[in-house]
């Protein structure tokens, strides 16, 4: 009885429970929900762009392409860079940088001007998602970190469709420039928010300075990779330019990898990779998104060029697809100190690759009722499982001091799963459709042909998926390293990995 009465052994008090815990987890998640919202909602409106700004079908390809390469390619560079110079300071700068590029997106007049300001979007969310993440895996503990990582979760799978939705109806309400302008209010918001909630830091000073070379590597080896798999459908995978854009970009990551091992005080630790669970979490995440990325961006072309959906319909139809993720993430946040997050990924996955299969089958004179809407929800409930499991697991165990860095990890498998599921899958789609359309099939059928072949593909993506999550950590409660100034480690109390 004098234990339950004694202060000093009564659990700590939830900060998620007080109010300004909800505005902060609420804060962080409208981070992610920017970031992941604008690479989806400029989507149905490229049609609409192409025309007024003159695009070719080929470079039109870059108003999507230019966020996702620099959003990539430097998520590494920003996570570290949260570490070492402060993750509040990061987030502050990563918004400034999103807001003053979304503004010149919306106001850009030519071709030009409106990639290099989605280039500078995609570097800006790069410094913020790793930023916001790392801030809530050091501010939540224990069961406020997995409702926090379930919520987080659940906010970055729903945003795709709830972008899609919102660029259809900006486009055709408003015009596509809105499509970038709805960026600045979320913008002002984020930074009015940070600088009231979130306390200063100042990083933690690498003490043999900051790995220069290190980061140019890594920061090289990403973007090279990532532009030449998006770039990989038109020139094809065989072609020169392709396997010598893969091979340099393996030649610059194993030279990053050598310098790291070599250094004393390295831009990446690679010690963070002895971490149980991390390196499998990472994977699934990769798989994963490849198969759900492709998965929307077939479907919406479906809906518009198989159905004659409009860009608003389109978009509306993904709103329950946002109802099963966030079931699925507040599923997952619940059943975490029951089973542990390894049976929630794999359950996820097969779920999904279920939903996804059963779209496999969509005809060229189907309806959504008929064809789609039972078998989005089911991916969408796989999809908030997966995500909300392969977050936490993700972030298990991990050192305070390199917590933005294993935000960046995780963040760059989905983006280099997106950017991979959708040239790969692309290409099988556009193979199968060009052969039925030689072969003088009518256009409806043989788009549907396409998008049947691409999507049975992503369907087995996330079985392997599922198998590669049997390899990740199974987190119920997972102990966080704080590493002090002597040196030493201490645990917080927790369960801790199966």
């Amino acid at each position: 009885m004098s234990d339950v009465m004694n202060p000093s052994t009564a659990p700590p008090a939830s900060f998620l429970a007080t109010g300004r815990g909800k505005a902060t987890l609420a804060l962080l998640c409208l981070v992610t929900f920017l970031d992941v919202m604008d690479g989806a909602i400029v989507n149905v409106a490229l049609p609409t762009i192409r025309t007024h700004l003159g695009f070719s079908v080929q470079n039109l390809q870059w108003v999507v392409s230019g966020y996702l390469i620099t959003y990539g390619g430097f998520l590494l560079l920003g996570g570290r860079a949260a570490d070492l110079l402060g993750r509040r300071r990061l987030l502050i700068a990563g918004t400034t940088l999103f807001a003053a590029a979304s503004l010149a997106c919306g106001l850009a007049d030519s071709q030009g001007p409106l990639v290099g300001a989605r280039l500078a979007q995609g570097f800006g969310a790069a410094m913020m998602s790793p930023a916001a993440l790392s801030i809530l895996t050091t501010t939540f503990q224990d069961s406020d970190r997995h409702k926090a990582l379930g919520a987080w979760a659940g906010i970055s799978g729903m945003a795709s469709a709830v972008g899609l939705f919102f660029g259809g109806l900006l486009t055709e309400d408003f015009g596509w420039r809105w499509v970038f302008f709805v960026s600045l209010p979320l913008c002002a918001l984020v930074l009015a928010g940070t600088f009231r909630l979130l306390k200063a830091d100042h990083g933690r000073p690498a003490p043999g300075g900051f790995d220069a070379l290190g980061a140019v590597l890594v920061t090289a080896a990403m973007l090279l990779l990532i532009f030449t798999v998006v770039q990989a459908p038109d020139v094809g995978w065989g072609a020169g330019r392709t396997v010598g854009g893969l091979a340099a970009a393996a030649v610059l990551m194993a030279a990053f990898l050598v310098n790291e091992q070599r250094r004393a005080h390295p831009l990446v630790p690679l010690s963070i990779f002895r971490i149980k669970g991390l390196g499998a979490a990472d994977a699934t995440q990769v798989i994963a998104w490849a198969g759900f990325y492709s998965m929307f961006f077939f479907v919406t072309l479906y809906m518009q060029n198989v159905l004659g959906f409009s860009q608003l319909e389109s978009g509306l139809c993904y709103l329950p697809v946002s109802v099963g993720i966030g079931f699925g993430s507040t599923l997952a946040t619940k059943m975490f100190v029951r089973t542990g997050t390894r049976p929630i990924i794999v359950s996820g996955a097969l779920l999904a690759a279920g939903g996804i299969l059963w779209l496999s089958r969509i005809p060229a004179d189907g309806s959504y009722a008929g064809n789609l809407l039972a078998p989005l929800v089911i991916m969408g409930l796989g999809l908030g499982l997966l995500y909300a499991g392969v977050q936490t697991a993700a972030n298990a165990g991990v050192p305070e001091d390199q917590a933005g860095l294993a935000a960046a990890l995780i963040t760059a498998s989905f983006q280099l799963g997106s950017a991979l599921g959708l040239a790969a899958f692309s290409g099988i789609a556009t193979s199968r459709t060009s052969q039925l359309l030689a072969a003088h099939t009518p256009l409806p059928q043989a788009l549907t042909a396409g998008f049947q072949r691409a999507l049975l593909v992503s369907a087995l993506c996330l079985v392997a998926a599922g198998v590669i999550a049997l390899r990740a950590s199974n987190t119920r409660g997972e102990a966080v390293a704080a590493l002090e100034g002597e040196g030493r480690q201490t645990l917080e109390p927790s369960y801790g990995p199966v």
